[in-house]
């Protein structure tokens, strides 16, 4: 419950509240003018005071950072489950909450000391411990995921509402921005339901978006070569799989050979010599048999042809000349013999040459074939480490591949599998809605009542949850719902249900506050019996209904012997003067 709302601004209008109902009211004077409304008493403010002193955020645009309040305090005097505190909170020191007074040792996070402030929380710290003293949210389980759960500010905005956010649209949404998961688990946590599921759902939502951004991106070619068909890269992965288990197998197999390149430079010098010695033996191959044509070819002069031919002639040679020719030919067959011996020699020569080259050929060849049997049977270091070089490349291109066609086969079958993922949470969903069947119908019975009270019994409205394949669906029809009065009223009594639930929980904040804004297009009898209805729930459950109001909003009568006027705080704004408004001046 709240005590108090004070400032440091001179000229603000510090409130002193109690328990049950507490009325501020917007004057307007029978002089005003349509133009002069009290749009700027500043009945909105004050919830965004509330606000503000419960750990909302204060961007640029906050009120509380103006340059006219800014360096202004603002405190608020509430009830903890822990004890009655004070903590203040102004625009220029917006990341911080101090506490003023107070008793803290319960709370799960407990306040630096500044010797400039006190004691202070961060606002993240801030919104922390009343998370965990109004709501329990301390608890945590680490199987359960971080995303998507329920937060205090999210939850406490359901008895804040603001109307500039969209608070009052509908009854399960405390803005037209929130999301639905935040709707969802908000709800389910506030009625006592497993918000766990909400949670879930939300994920398969964002695996669901992720999916067809995909999709869109692969049907658009984004993707390149990325993702294909995962029957493509199934065929691409065994290929791929073979290449890499092969030269895993020759890496297994492969021995490293130390001596191997200066092996190999001896194989390569033998090859050289060998062929040396081959065309060395060619020349002289080709010698020997001009040789031995040589040898073939040499024979001694034909002298008896000679005297034959002078014979013929009828010529008698002289016995001079006969002995001379006998000379002739005996010096012919010497040179011949000569030339014989020294071919033979020549031929010999050639043959020993080619015997000795052929036997050092001979023994060069089975040297180069025993290095060679040793080279085959092992490898050089470099060429091991190339090839473990290669076999990497070929893992890391198929494991590349493998992730493709896993990608791919995601891709293909993670509609069917959201679609199963669905269809189970809805299980899950309906057996939480058997297995939690007291609240439920203590939710429904709840709002029944209430709107029953706000209505005749013919036109009393029903609250209805439905497990759908979006999650919990929560649906309030109270006849004539199609205007904006009966719309505000939906959200009136909702919010009266959340009050007795969590009140028989012991759970909340122990107040509730309504804006003017909740009552615009209502009928007078309703807002007198919502009005009577809200005093009387927030007596019985030991709540705090805070309420603005328009004066001329005000119900001429009530039903029975409500006293309204004894609800009405002592302090009244209006934007007819200059100091009329909650803080004293206009900016």
């Amino acid at each position: 419950m709240i005590h108090r709302i004070y400032s440091d601004l001179p000229t603000f209008k510090n409130l002193e509240l109690h328990g049950g109902l507490n009325v501020l009211l917007a004057e307007r004077h029978n002089t005003a003018t349509e133009r002069q409304t009290r749009n700027r008493a500043g009945k909105s403010s004050l919830v965004q005071i509330i606000h503000f002193l419960m750990g909302s955020s204060a961007d640029r645009a906050s009120l509380f950072r103006q340059e006219a309040l800014r360096e202004y305090k603002f405190g608020l005097v509430l009830d903890l489950p822990g004890g009655q505190v004070t903590v203040e909170r102004k625009g220029s020191q917006y990341g911080h909450i101090v506490i003023r007074e107070g008793d803290t040792s319960a709370w799960p996070i407990q306040p630096s000391m500044r010797r400039d402030v006190g004691r202070r929380l961060s606002r993240q710290d801030w919104c922390s411990v009343l998370g965990d003293v109004f709501f329990g949210m301390a608890v945590t389980d680490d199987r359960i995921p971080d995303s998507f759960r329920p937060t205090f500010r999210s939850v406490f905005s359901y008895f804040v509402r603001r109307e500039r956010d969209g608070g009052f649209h509908v009854p399960q949404a405390h803005a037209t921005i929130q999301q639905t998961w935040d709707q969802q688990v908000a709800v389910a946590f506030l009625l006592g339901l497993d918000w766990t599921i909400p949670q879930a759902w939300e994920m398969v939502r964002q695996r669901e978006k992720a999916l067809t951004q995909l999709k869109k991106a692969a049907a658009q070619g984004a993707l390149g070569g990325i993702i294909s068909s995962s029957a493509e890269l199934r065929t691409q992965l065994v290929i791929a799989e073979q290449a890499s288990e092969r030269l895993n197998q020759a890496l297994g197999q492969f021995q490293v050979l130390a001596e191997y390149r200066e092996l190999e430079q001896e194989a390569s010098h033998i090859t050289r010599t060998m062929n040396e010695l081959s065309n060395q033996n060619t020349l002289d191959e080709q010698l020997l048999e001009d040789l031995n044509g040589a040898l073939a070819s040499e024979q001694p002069p034909e002298m008896a042809a000679v005297s034959r031919l002078y014979e013929e002639a009828g010529v008698a040679l002289p016995t001079m000349v006969s002995r001379r020719f006998e000379e002739v030919r005996a010096f012919h067959e010497s040179i011949i013999a000569n030339r014989r011996s020294y071919l033979s020699s020549e031929v010999s020569s050639a043959e020993e040459r080619l015997g000795r080259r052929r036997r050092e050929m001979t023994g060069l060849d089975t040297r180069r074939a025993e290095i060679m049997r040793v080279l085959q049977s092992r490898g050089a270091l470099d060429q091991f480490q190339h090839l473990q070089q290669e076999a990497s490349r070929q893992q890391a291109e198929t494991e590349t591949i493998r992730q493709r066609f896993q990608a791919a086969e995601q891709l293909e079958g993670a509609s069917t599998e959201l679609e199963i993922e669905r269809a189970r949470l809805v299980q899950r969903l309906r057996r939480d809605l058997d297995e939690q069947g007291a609240r439920v119908r203590e939710a429904i019975t709840t709002f029944e009542s209430v709107s029953r009270a706000l209505y005749e019994d013919e036109h009393a409205g029903s609250l209805t949850l439905e497990p759908t394949n979006n999650g919990l669906n929560l649906e309030i029809r109270i006849q004539g719902q199609g205007s904006r009065g009966i719309q505000n009223m939906q959200v009136f009594c909702f919010d009266l249900m959340l009050m007795k639930l969590c009140s028989a929980r012991r759970i909340g904040p122990r107040f509730l506050v309504h804006d003017s804004h909740l009552f615009d297009g209502v009928d007078e009898r309703q807002v007198a019996r919502a009005l009577q209805l809200g005093a009387e729930t927030a007596e019985a459950c030991g709540w705090q209904y805070l309420v603005t109001l328009n004066s001329d909003d005000v119900p001429t009568s009530f039903p029975g012997q409500f006293n309204f006027a004894q609800h009405i705080l002592p302090v009244t704004l209006t934007d007819q003067t200059e100091n009329g408004g909650l803080f004293g001046f206009r900016f």
